[in-house]
């Protein structure tokens, strides 16, 4: 088994949860991986590994991280 990389996406984009299965495992169980899921890839160049709160993008097939603001004080 060679390990593989999702990440599930809500409705916006947004990465909701990341998972190490094959490609078989989760179209044979589609109750357990439900929604859309979208392979990530860890350690390949040109792409980002997806974290929860990533943003994909169906163009470019890969993820962005999210912005993060520091609070005024």
């Amino acid at each position: 088994m060679v390990a593989q990389y999702f990440a599930q996406i809500d409705n916006n984009n947004i990465v909701i949860n990341v998972a190490v299965v094959t490609t078989e495992f989760l179209t044979a169980n589609p109750e357990r991986y439900k929604g859309i899921w979208v392979e990530t890839f860890f350690n390949t160049d040109g792409k980002t590994y997806a974290g929860v709160g990533f943003t994909y993008d169906y163009d470019t097939q890969d993820f962005t991280a999210p912005v993060y603001v520091e609070p005024a004080d």
